[in-house]
C-alpha cells in the first residue's frame, strides 16, 4: 500500500486558499474601481446556525 503524500496535499490546500484570496482581491479592487460600496460578509442561508432573514419564516 502506499504512502499519503501529505506534503503534496498541504502544498495544494495552500495554493487554493491563495487562488481564492487573490480573486476576493481582484473583485474588491474591481468593485472599488466602479465606485460601487464593498460587499459586506453575510452568513449563507444554507448554513444550519444562520439567522433567518427579516421577513423569512424559520420553518
Amino acid at each position: 500500500m502506499a504512502k499519503p503524500n501529505y506534503s503534496f496535499e498541504k502544498r495544494q490546500r495552500e495554493l487554493a486558499k491563495k487562488k481564492k484570496k487573490e480573486e476576493k482581491e481582484r473583485e474588491k479592487a474591481a468593485r472599488k474601481a466602479a465606485g460601487l460600496p464593498p460587499v459586506a460578509d453575510e452568513p449563507d442561508e444554507d448554513e444550519p446556525g444562520a439567522a433567518p432573514a427579516p421577513g423569512q419564516s424559520a420553518g
